[in-house]
């Protein structure tokens, strides 16, 4: 959910042991029930109801400024819908969000949850079994908890380096985001609960975010970001389908009848229901009327727009009532799809955290990439007796990304600094899970001595390292929801300090805690760099266990580390560079701000579906690191590739480990129609784990939108016929393995 959080302050084995972990207790079985059209059902159940039942079922409250609106327990927590009890229809409560069940400032006294990484590392792992297993672990702990609606699901692509929400999606890239972003949803709902796919669309931006009108032509529109949230839908058949703040082509995105009528329920088929972000409504009869089916937590909406003014609409014609029962009738189809409509949350269960950690840390560990390895400099020698760990509060745990994503995680009290200035100041802090490196480095090297020093003084860290064998400095970058980072480079001198460090000691590691890319001026003079993202309540031991060799490092990059903040399609935030820090608070708080403080600006999305990595090799830039680029302690080689085409564009190989150690590569296969300037897209990858010498026949299989190009006329999807390139590669940037295959001319649906 993409809330301002500061109004909370005014108010697989592992798959089987997360579901054993929370008991379902069902009126009646989800089996019986699947067995059932659900869409009748609703109606069945709607035709039963007075229009104010109907009217209280479309507008939710927000708990923690909802006190005495209801006779039901309010968990203080996103947002909550009674129930109409003689009806069957359960009471409905809604947690954040992708990363754990969230809890932000603590509002439920002494409630942790596992905190998964970072959307961003779960990405890099290519591996949607590994975002299922994730969803699967925080929708249980969400049902013990006794919710039945996680805000997960974020699939926004990756237009800007510095979009201050980086960190909670899954990059740029619609194939990569939308399958794992299905997977992680179908986790989810494995619990017989709701996941929505958010924000739906363009939400690309935090500063800014409620007074941006993103401008894109259809076709660009539907190759990129409607791409992967319809690949999403089709993966993971979420519940819900939650409306972005912002404004799309002139219309806010949950009034906006293209993205909701015509886009999402008639061309994509899609049953459940379109829930509003938390302060993103601003009509009644145009947002009903466009296909918004429920407004989120009211008290933090202008007025309560789907309440009295709702129903007064209906009074007068302005809104169809067959169109108030649409609404009810998604709701409660999404409700009974997904099993929560006959498997309520009603008691608290127990939660496996030991085994839910578990999940955490593979993810971590499968997400974490190496970036650079000169001189084989990892894994950490056995021979090393003095290692010194530099900044990055190293020694109490690891950095997580702020706003509605943040988890109060197991295993010990959080390390919280509040803010001071900003956009965010009056609700985030800046948040370290309690697993520390420093730790888990000396337990995974009892020969050597392990120590920290803070880092802030770049000389005196100079000294130290100097005097070790090895030097690793922990370098953070934290970034939050509403707010964009400023810019690329590390904050408070960080780059100095490494340069320095790297100055005194050859052998010089560099950890990069961030939420997306950053600038390395410093590259050239440090041997290793290791990307751990924000990896997690079990971040300190998966990131011991790569640099110690336990692991493997195996993760790829979802995003692009641009070389310079000009490779980027816009060259600085577009929020900063628009808004005054007054305007910038109203748009962080649209729940209190004026319609002249919410009056939009328009920005144009000139790469149009050229994002990320296929913006680079269209203006022929080169980057820092590449999108899929990652290094491993092994090698892989691909051979005897043959190239299939007709109907189906597929490339079957071997992959081969040829180096000494098991581990996991992600072989990418990436097209582009043969004579045309069109950059190659990413249409197939799958991770393969290899021990030495091993060898496996793969075989990648082109998905058709991705060959295709959207044509508004048709309407639908064209493949044009002729002869396409297709790349077997390590990274975007890799042409060594290239070959040629005609496709046949086909046209596809909507």
């Amino acid at each position: 959910m993409a809330k301002t959080i500061h109004r909370w302050l005014l108010g697989a084995t592992l798959l089987s042991g997360i579901a054993s972990a929370s008991p379902v207790v069902a009126r009646q079985s989800p089996a019986k029930a699947a067995a059932q059209d659900a869409h009748a059902r609703a109606a069945a159940i709607v035709a039963k109801m007075t229009l104010d039942e109907k009217i209280a079922l479309v507008h939710g409250l927000f708990p923690p400024m909802a006190k005495g609106k209801t006779p039901n327990e309010l968990i203080p927590s996103a947002g909550h819908i009674d129930g109409i009890p003689h009806l069957g229809v359960p009471l409905i409560r809604e947690s954040d969000a992708s990363l754990g069940v969230a809890n932000q400032i603590e509002q439920r006294k002494g409630d942790v949850a596992t905190a998964l990484p970072s959307s961003l590392a779960t990405a890099a792992t290519f591996d949607p079994a590994i975002a299922r297993a994730g969803g699967a672990m925080i929708g249980a702990e969400a049902r013990a908890k006794r919710f039945t609606v996680l805000l997960a699901g974020g699939v926004n692509l990756t237009r800007d380096p510095w979009n201050g929400r980086n960190f909670e999606y899954l990059g740029e890239d619609p194939l990569l985001s939308g399958m794992l972003a299905g997977a992680h949803i179908a986790g989810v709902q494995s619990n017989h609960i709701v996941s929505t796919v958010k924000h739906f669309a363009l939400n690309s931006q935090e500063t800014g975010r409620t007074v941006v009108d993103a401008r894109i032509g259809e076709a660009a529109l539907r190759m990129s970001d409607l791409l992967a949230f319809q690949i999403a839908i089709e993966t993971g058949k979420p519940g819900s389908v939650m409306c972005a703040y912002n404004k799309v082509n002139g219309d806010w995105a949950c009034e906006n009848a293209h993205l909701m009528n015509d886009v999402l329920k008639r061309d994509w088929g899609y049953r459940g229901w379109v829930m509003s972000d938390w302060g993103a409504v601003h009509s009644t009869a145009k947002a009903a009327n466009a296909g918004l089916d429920q407004e989120s937590g009211q008290e933090l909406d202008r007025a309560i727009y789907f309440g009295d003014p709702l129903k007064t609409d209906i009074a007068a014609g302005r809104v169809p009532m067959a169109r108030l029962d649409d609404m009810v009738i998604r709701y409660l189809t999404g409700l009974i799809e997904t099993g929560a409509y006959d498997a309520p949350a009603d008691t608290a269960q127990p939660i496996s955290y030991d085994a839910h950690a578990e999940v955490a840390q593979r993810a971590a560990e499968a997400g974490i990439v190496l970036l650079k390895n000169e001189g084989n400099l990892l894994p950490l020698s056995r021979t090393a007796k003095r290692v010194v760990l530099i900044g990055g509060r190293a020694d109490v745990g690891v950095l997580s990304g702020g706003g509605s994503s943040q988890v109060r995680s197991v295993g010990g009290a959080p390390v919280e600094i509040p803010l001071t200035s900003g956009a965010a100041s009056s609700f985030a802090r800046i948040t370290w899970h309690a697993s520390s490196p420093l730790l888990a480095i000396r337990a995974a090297m009892p020969q050597a001595q392990v120590t920290w020093i803070d880092g802030r003084d770049p000389a005196a860290a100079a000294a130290v390292a100097k005097a070790a064998d090895v030097a690793i400095v922990f370098a953070t970058q934290w970034a939050t929801e509403a707010q964009d980072v400023a810019d690329l480079s590390l904050p408070d001198r960080q780059d100095d300090l490494i340069a320095a460090v790297a100055a005194a000691q050859p052998r010089t590691i560099a950890v990069m805690e961030t939420g997306g890319p950053v600038l390395m001026p410093w590259l050239s003079a440090v041997p290793a760099v290791v990307q751990a993202w924000y990896p997690g309540q079990r971040g300190g031991p998966a990131i011991a266990n790569i640099l110690t060799g336990r692991v493997n490092p195996s993760g790829r990059l979802p995003i692009t580390f641009p070389a310079s903040a000009s490779q980027a399609p816009r060259a600085a935030p577009v929020g900063l560079d628009r808004l005054t820090s007054a305007e910038a608070q109203a748009a962080a708080d649209p729940g209190h701000a004026s319609d002249h403080q919410l009056a939009s600006f328009p920005i144009e999305y000139t790469e149009g579906a050229d994002v990320g990595y296929r913006w680079y090799e269209k203006t022929r830039a080169t980057p820092l690191f590449a999108f899929g680029y990652g290094l491993s302690y092994t090698r892989f080689a691909y051979r005897n590739p043959v190239v299939t085409g007709g109907a189906k564009l597929s490339i079957s190989f071997e992959v081969v480990n040829t180096g000494r150690v098991a581990g996991a590569d992600v072989p990418q296969m990436y097209v582009t129609r043969d004579g045309t300037a069109v950059p190659m897209r990413l249409a197939a990858f799958q991770r393969v784990t290899l021990k030495p010498g091993e060898a496996k026949r793969v075989t990648l299989v082109a998905e058709p939108r991705i060959l295709a190009d959207y044509d508004p006329a048709l309407p639908g999807w064209r493949v044009a016929g002729g002869r396409y390139r297709v790349a077997l590669a390590h990274d975007a940037t890799d042409r060594a393995l290239v070959s040629t295959a005609n496709v046949s001319a086909a046209t596809m649906k909507p």
